[in-house]
């Protein structure tokens, strides 16, 4: 028994230097960052287990009663849920396991710190509000937004005064070399400040798996086999697809279009066919003319858009076939017409408001 206190602690040391290395790399997604990441978690994991056989921490005990230096290992819980959430995954189902497996963490690194007292009257009533609805939880009102802001502005502020506090601990090692009670309020600040963090990963966790939930079903895996309509992934055999999800490169979707109530549940194009698709896929970013000029006219013509006649060529009157009696008499009564209506309305007699 005397040698495994000290398993724990060479395996703890062990897990931070993974985890602080990790948290210097920018590039999560290489196949390094996640091989050395699963390593870090499985560190933290024997070190949980290693404090479970020892029996580290026991509900009969009292905050007084666990060592200074054992308090660190009160954050294994907290640190295998941040790492867990790291761990890079496409598919939505793995996506989902490992935000539960996480939250699992998160739930019992509060409920440890809580049998010892370790959270505070507003942290306490946080972790009601999370036991009571786990899946809408929120640190803060979703009603009022004055409420919500003041609560966010408050926890910002504590979180901000924690870190600080530990800025200058940290910075001063000689003071925790020289007095114990250093060390112990290095390691309750540390906590402290991990609960604020744990709170706002269970809020970010709620509204991420409450996305994952309106996500479509996704197919089964492992159906590459011949469709007994005699397509297979929905190809027939001049290789045109009727998938409308699978007409755009880049982008991957599964699933039916449109909900039961006609809601569409992914993006699609309509298409008449497909000599159209491929003609608009080399097409300039402006609009083409449709028709040549003369076409234009002619249409506006056709339409009645055109008014013609007026110009020059307006003053120029046809000559009267004298041969054609009806056209000279008509064309007699026109002007008489003319005549007599000069001679009622004289030039002038219709300005009768605004005379100069």
């Amino acid at each position: 028994m005397a040698n495994e206190p000290q398993n724990i602690r060479s395996l703890f040391l062990s897990a931070e230097r993974a985890r602080k290395e990790l948290a210097s790399s920018y590039e999560t997604n290489t196949p390094t960052y996640q091989e050395n990441l699963s390593t870090a978690i499985a560190t933290y994991e024997e070190c949980l287990k290693l404090s479970e056989h020892v029996s580290l921490f026991s509900p009969n005990e009292t905050l007084e009663d666990i060592a200074s230096s054992d308090l660190q290992y009160l954050s294994i819980n907290f640190h295998l849920a941040e790492l867990v959430q790291k761990i890079s995954i496409t598919d939505i189902s793995a996506r989902k396991s490992n935000l539960l497996r996480a939250r699992g963490h998160y739930e019992r690194f509060l409920k440890l710190l809580d049998s010892y007292d370790l959270l505070g009257k507003a942290d306490a009533k946080l972790f009601e509000a999370y036991s009571e609805d786990k899946n809408k939880f929120s640190t803060a009102s979703t009603r009022d937004a004055a409420a919500r802001r003041d609560a966010k502005i408050t926890r910002f502020r504590e979180e901000k005064e924690l870190k600080k506090k530990l800025e200058y601990l940290q910075q001063n090692p000689r003071l925790a070399e020289q007095d114990e009670q250093v060390v112990r309020e290095l390691n309750l600040t540390n906590l402290a400040f991990m609960v604020h963090q744990t709170f706002q990963s269970l809020e970010s966790m709620a509204q991420e798996l409450h996305i994952i939930s309106l996500a479509p079903p996704q197919p089964p895996q492992g159906q590459d086999g011949p469709i007994p309509d005699g397509r297979q992934d929905g190809r027939n055999k001049d290789n045109y697809s009727e998938r409308l999800d699978g007409q755009t490169p880049g982008l991957k979707y599964s699933g039916p279009i449109l909900s039961r109530d006609g809601k569409p549940m992914r993006p699609f194009t309509l298409l008449d066919s497909r000599q159209q698709m491929t003609k608009n896929v080399f097409r300039p970013d402006h609009s083409l003319p449709t028709m040549t000029i003369d076409e234009y006219l002619e249409e506006e013509k056709r339409r009645g858009g055109m008014i013609e006649g007026g110009g020059p060529q307006s003053e120029v009157r046809p000559e009267v076939d004298e041969d054609n009696l009806a056209l000279a008499d008509e064309e007699t009564m026109k002007q008489r017409a003319w005549d007599e209506y000069v001679e009622a309305n004289p030039k002038g007699s219709g300005n009768t408001l605004n005379r100069g």
